[in-house]
């Protein structure tokens, strides 16, 4: 087993065998039963090394997502987006709306399904990505970040448009955009609309090109409501039940 890399199997191996004689397996059975231990463990090690490769801030989920909560969008476009068909298709999703709706939580949500169907994804805030770019000038690693930025099967831009953007991030974004174009999905949120983006830029060709290749390409949910974070000060009453959830259905990566 150790010379086949196979070595996971041995902690559960004396378990299996008394389970498989006490049950009278037979032998194909009982090599079956041992074999899919090592493929879960493998596969748990393997979300759990893409969980931690794509940053996220807070692991989110959405089983744990609040269908109670006083907001209102398309629930039937934002349950179809996570059937994760938009990844296959190298399309994009742009999640727009007022602070503390839950555009970075169903963001993370997305990706963290996304991690779990087979993918690489990268969460970054959009300030941060800007940030990464500008010292990577500096210490001459460009070509290295923005493999980084383009290697995942989705990256997820969360909080653009805060601020203007200088020269250097209209420029930066917009090679980010191009070079996702219909080759891997690209998830964005934003507090304004993608109307308000074109003034935020420097060169408005530039912001025009990108926004119009991003635009066209990507499912649009708007959220509309009160901030959630409100009903989480202290001292705000909370709901004594947690709220129903909705399953999802996974699809399973593409073979290479």
């Amino acid at each position: 087993m150790k010379r086949l890399k196979l070595s996971g199997i041995l902690p559960m191996l004396p378990d299996r065998i008394a389970y498989a004689r006490k049950s009278k397996l037979s032998e194909l059975d009982f090599l079956e039963l041992a074999l899919q231990d090592e493929v879960d463990r493998r596969d748990q090690k393997n979300l759990a090394v893409r969980l931690a490769r794509a940053g996220f801030e807070e692991e989110q989920t959405l089983e744990a997502f609040d269908w109670d909560a006083p907001i209102t969008f398309d629930r039937d476009r934002v349950r179809d987006l996570f059937g994760l068909g938009f990844i296959e298709r190298q399309e994009d999703a742009v999640l727009l709306g007022p602070v503390g709706v839950g555009k970075t939580f169903l963001a993370s949500a997305l990706g963290h399904a996304a991690c779990r169907a087979g993918y690489d994804v990268l969460f970054l805030r959009a300030d941060r990505l800007f940030q990464l770019l500008l010292q990577s000038r500096a210490d001459h690693s460009t070509e290295k970040t923005l493999r980084r930025l383009l290697a995942p099967d989705v990256l997820i831009i969360d909080d653009f448009g805060l601020r203007r953007l200088d020269a250097r991030q209209s420029s930066d974004f917009y090679e980010v955009v191009l070079e996702r174009h219909r080759r891997a999905s690209t998830i964005v949120t934003s507090n304004r609309t993608i109307d308000e983006w074109i003034p935020l830029f420097d060169d408005p060709i530039l912001a025009q090109s990108a926004i119009d290749r991003l635009a066209h390409n990507a499912y649009q949910v708007v959220i509309d409501g009160e901030s959630y974070r409100k009903r989480q000060r202290p001292g705000e009453p909370r709901d004594a039940a947690r709220p129903s959830r909705t399953p999802i259905s996974r699809r399973k990566r593409r073979s290479h």
